[in-house]
């Protein structure tokens, strides 16, 4: 199975179902699963899923053919079960907006910016599938067709050069991380 996965507002969905189109695999949205699954509580307006529940439902729904997308997808498969991963990020300006837009309140504002800037979800992708299998990709300014022609680049090939991304020193050098981390 492929993943793609990432911060929300990076293109995850949008991509995937491009993917599964042109290269005919099964898409299968994790959201969608966890809501139909009922494999969530509700905690003050914030949607908290139980992670364990969702893996073992996925065990029975996704197969070699599929493509998995979704932010919690290095977290519910198995690593052996997992033949690439794909992280998409975005500078965390951008993602800003995106998520005033969306009427993020605050908090999942920065606990999303955070995220992204650390690079959390690559890591724990490394971490839960492997250095091999874990490819990431800067959607920044990018069109979703670019951004699509890699990463079936890499599901054909198995390997391609991932993008370089550190917000980290961006943040830094602009002296904006009170603004993203206030604690």
């Amino acid at each position: 199975m492929k993943i793609i996965t990432g911060s929300p507002g990076t293109g995850k969905h949008t991509v995937a179902r491009m993917i599964a189109q042109k290269m005919g695999l099964e898409l299968v949205d994790l959201n969608k699963i966890a809501i139909d699954e009922k494999t969530f509580e509700k905690k003050d307006g914030v949607f908290d899923v139980d992670v364990q529940k969702l893996k073992k439902v996925l065990e029975k729904k996704v197969s070699k053919k599929s493509v998995l997308v979704g932010h919690l997808a290095p977290y519910v498969v198995s690593r052996n079960r997992v033949d690439i991963a794909v992280v998409l990020r975005r500078n965390p300006y951008q993602l800003e907006q995106v998520y005033k837009k969306r009427r993020y309140n605050m908090e999942k504002q920065l606990e999303n910016l955070g995220s992204e800037i650390l690079g959390i979800t690559y890591y724990d992708t490394i971490k839960n599938v492997g250095q091999n299998k874990a490819f990431q990709f800067d959607t920044t300014s990018k069109s979703i067709v670019a951004i699509t022609k890699k990463i079936e680049t890499l599901f054909l090939k198995g390997k391609i050069k991932v993008d370089e991304v550190d917000w980290l020193t961006l943040v830094l050098k602009k002296g904006d991380l009170p603004k993203f981390f206030p604690y």
